[in-house]
């Protein structure tokens, strides 16, 4: 008799998606998008002590992964928003669930 349980392989679809929202600050950052946030100082004000350069990388890696589009507005002097995709706002059932399970 093995002792061992045959158990799931973990989907390669849910392990890139885990791989995007573990790392430091990407779900806040999703947080604070799915509540308003579209600049950099926003991001930076709703996150408080989070780097500067450590914004800027999850940003782009944000971007890159489909749940957030940068547009950059063609105003003096030009600024940049940050705005949730259709793949970032199916987030939100996720982001409500945790924000729910992390109250008292």
């Amino acid at each position: 008799m093995s002792r061992c349980k045959r158990l799931e392989v973990v989907p390669e679809d849910v392990r890139r998606a885990a791989g995007v929202l573990e790392r430091r600050y990407a779900v806040s950052i999703l947080y604070a998008s799915h509540h308003g946030c579209t600049r950099f100082t926003e991001f930076r004000h709703a996150l408080g002590t989070i780097p500067p350069s450590t914004l800027v990388q999850r940003l782009a890696e944000l971007e890159r992964a489909g749940v957030l589009r940068r547009e950059v507005r063609d105003t003096r002097p030009p600024h940049v928003e940050y705005m949730l995709t259709s793949e970032g706002l199916r987030l939100k059932g996720l982001l409500d669930a945790l924000a729910a399970w992390a109250r008292p």
